[in-house]
Order: structure tokens, then C-alpha cells, then sequence
């Protein structure tokens, strides 16, 4: 896939987090209460700052924990759609360059994420 790097999708995120996401960005510093919010059902959530995902470096249009960056968002802009299943998310504008084969790689990588940020949810509520 090739970004444009217009932050689109780095706009109002709703981006789930997994354990390992956040090991990895409190490994650079970031301590959880920067960069995370969790919701009544214990997913944990990347934060936004003024309307971009905390991490989202408007002036210079670019991620500013791009080699970090959550496992979400190393997938995207493969999703998975509660009524269609993995898509790509009409959002992003160079959904064009993804091919089949990276969507279905990717697709399956979104599966078994979800799968693992579920299971976390369920254990911080229990």
C-alpha cells in the first residue's frame, strides 16, 4: 500500500488498542494515561488531541510513532465491517493500492487482533 499521509484515518480514531501496543509506546516513553482511554467494557482506545489520533503530527502530516504505530493501524485500511465482513475502508484515499493478496493478509491479521483485544476487554471487566 502506498499513504498519502492525508490523516484521514488519523481523524476522530476509534482506533482499539492491544496489550502489546501499549507495552510497546509506554517501551518509548509514553506513559498509558497519554495515549489511552478505556471504555465501561474495557476496550482500551488511542486517544485524539484536538480532533487527530494523540500521535497524528498535523504540521508535518505524518505519524509521529509511524515504527510503533498500533497493530490497527498496520493493518489499516483493512477492516472488518459488523454486516460485510474484511473491507477496505472507503475512507482512506489510497485504498486503490492495496492489492487482493495484501487485503486478505491483512484481513486475517484484523480477525485474530480483534480476537485478542476482545479477550482483553473481557478480562479487565472481570
Amino acid at each position: 500500500m502506498h499513504c498519502s499521509n492525508c490523516g484521514v484515518c488519523c481523524t476522530e480514531t476509534e482506533m482499539l488498542l492491544s496489550k502489546k501496543d501499549i507495552k510497546r509506546l509506554e517501551k518509548k516513553g509514553f506513559s498509558q494515561n497519554q495515549f489511552v482511554n478505556y471504555d465501561k467494557q474495557g476496550y482500551a482506545q488511542l486517544k485524539n488531541r484536538e480532533g487527530y489520533c494523540v500521535f497524528y503530527d498535523l504540521k508535518n502530516r505524518q505519524c509521529s510513532v509511524y515504527m510503533d504505530r498500533p497493530s490497527g493501524c498496520r493493518v489499516y485500511p483493512v477492516i472488518l465491517h459488523e454486516g460485510k465482513g474484511i473491507i477496505l475502508d472507503n475512507i482512506c484515499q489510497s485504498r486503490k493500492s492495496i492489492t487482493q493478496s495484501e487485503k486478505n493478509l491483512k484481513g486475517k491479521h484484523v480477525i485474530k487482533l480483534l480476537e485478542v483485544i476482545d479477550s482483553e476487554a473481557l478480562e479487565r471487566c472481570t
